[in-house]
């Protein structure tokens, strides 16, 4: 009897268990709710960056975060009629403001803002708060490319090196009523690559179809209020390809030379082609007869790139003494940079040559400067026309350095023999300390004559690089006594790797 008693009394508390679950249903969840603020007030008239406020709120939990979308209306000023219709998807944020770039792409558009609270069981806003405005068109950001100009020319070669690092590429940008957020550069009508910077090197895969020839390149930005531009700024570039990385041993000279400002002495009674003549025989004794010559004057200027590219070396040269202007080389110093960085070697050699690369001397040049980067010098100088206590020029020769260059001496019967040189040179440029940087540039002359200040310090300096390798002779080559000569561009072409033919 007492067991069915205790059966009971358990069968009971289950049935009113059971009653109570009946009885006592979980509450269903509340959605949240989301109110916006007046900011801006509803029909207004704004830019298209707009800063919009929010809140929500939940009473049988919490606000977990936001979702917002907005739609665009272009409308027909004159009518008021809808054009177009742009819409964006949902989007969330924890966030309860944030600065939009509204879709303005016409002149007058209308936008509704929707924002809604989702709350921490999932559950959405069935109603979102809106905003109603309308925001003025934009004028869509511009760019202009400032490097390269249209039609200009560069070498290019497969790959990346530590001196050559592609195609530059500079531009800049305008935005009359907002600010540009980034730049998106594209090249042959390819993908864009976006960036906020405004300086770089295009890298030779980016080139589509033959690296060589023409190219297109484009430049558009994009605005704080995401127009981008409506028109890109385009150049077209040629890109050369250097045949001399299959070939070796070719060689080009620079006659820079003006020979009607040579010494009377050169010149004589010859005419100023004469006179040319000379001065190109003694160069090809120099350096061989099956070199190439290009005459600076009568081709208009240097070289172009088709040109230069077919050339492992080359050799400037300006032998005059400039009276009034200076030597045209530092006119050159970007096709020379470009030429260099794909591999080519260059030797530079004039009367007062390195004069001509500042308007101020003594010199010194800076990091950037083709002077210091690429010559790898740093401080440069020039000495006197003349000895003052003797009334003289000074240079005499030069003096070998090391067991590659042997000494050479000034031709007397190709300088004045009167003041104020009496078969000697004057402002001879001295290269008073090479690139800090520069462990593998090495004086190859120095100054030979009878004034202690001048005697000994280099005039002449080798550099080898990792892409090119460079001469700098501070004094002109074609006052050298033609048998040293010919030594000396034996030795020239020896050091660098070459052969006189």
């Amino acid at each position: 009897m007492r067991v069915l008693w205790k059966i009971l009394v358990v069968l009971l508390g289950a049935g009113l268990l059971l009653l109570g679950c009946e009885t006592n249903p979980e509450r269903p969840n509340i959605p949240p709710e989301t109110t916006i603020a007046n900011i801006p007030p509803d029909s207004s008239t704004v830019f298209a960056l707009v800063t919009l406020h929010w809140d929500g709120g939940d009473d049988d939990g919490y606000i977990a975060e936001y979702e917002y979308r907005y739609t665009t209306y272009f409308l027909n000023p004159a009518d008021s009629t809808v054009t177009g219709v742009d819409s964006t998807e949902w989007d969330n944020t924890k966030l309860t403001s944030l600065t939009l770039p509204f879709n303005s792409a016409d002149s007058v558009n209308y936008q509704v803002f929707e924002v809604r609270s989702v709350d921490d069981r999932g559950d959405v806003d069935p109603t979102p708060a809106e905003k109603h405005f309308f925001t003025r068109s934009t004028v869509p950001p511009q760019a202009t490319i400032e490097i390269p100009e249209n039609n200009q020319q560069f070498f290019v070669i497969d790959e990346v090196t530590d001196w050559w690092q592609g195609v530059p590429l500079t531009y800049t940008g305008e935005d009359v009523d907002g600010e540009i957020e980034e730049f998106g550069w594209i090249v042959d009508q390819g993908d864009t690559t976006w960036t906020q910077d405004t300086t770089l090197y295009i890298p030779p895969d980016k080139f589509s179809g033959q690296l060589a020839g023409m190219h297109t390149i484009e430049v558009i930005a994009v605005d704080n209020t995401n127009i981008i531009s409506s028109v890109a700024a385009e150049v077209s570039v040629e890109l050369v390809r250097p045949t001399f990385l299959n070939t070796q041993n070719e060689i080009l000279i620079i006659d820079e030379t003006n020979d009607s400002q040579l010494p009377q002495d050169v010149k004589g009674n010859k005419s100023n082609a004469e006179v040319d003549s000379v001065v190109d025989a003694f160069y090809r004794n120099m350096f061989g007869q099956s070199v190439d010559e290009w005459d600076y004057d009568a081709n208009g200027g240097a070289p172009s790139r088709d040109i230069l590219g077919q050339y492992n070396l080359v050799i400037w040269h300006g032998d005059d003494r400039p009276t009034t202007g200076q030597h045209d080389l530092p006119n050159h110093t970007a096709l020379f940079r470009d030429y260099m960085n794909v591999g080519g070697d260059f030797v530079m050699s004039g009367w007062r040559i390195l004069r001509a690369f500042s308007d101020d001397f003594p010199a010194v040049f800076e990091e950037g400067s083709f002077v210091r980067d690429y010559l790898h010098i740093v401080n440069a100088s020039e000495t006197a026309s003349f000895d003052p206590t003797t009334g003289q020029a000074d240079f005499t020769g030069a003096i070998g350095v090391g067991d590659q260059f042997s000494d050479v001496r000034v031709d007397s019967n190709k300088v004045i023999t009167s003041f104020p040189f009496y078969g000697k040179l004057g402002q001879i440029n001295l290269m008073l300390r090479q690139g800090e940087d520069a462990g593998f540039a090495k004086y190859i002359y120095s100054y030979d004559g009878n004034t202690p200040e001048y005697r000994r310090q280099p005039c002449g300096l080798r550099y080898y690089g990792t892409s090119f390798n460079a001469i700098v002779l501070g004094f002109p080559m074609f006052f050298i006594m033609e048998d040293d000569a010919i030594v000396m561009g034996e030795e020239i072409l020896s050091s660098l790797g070459y052969t006189k033919n």
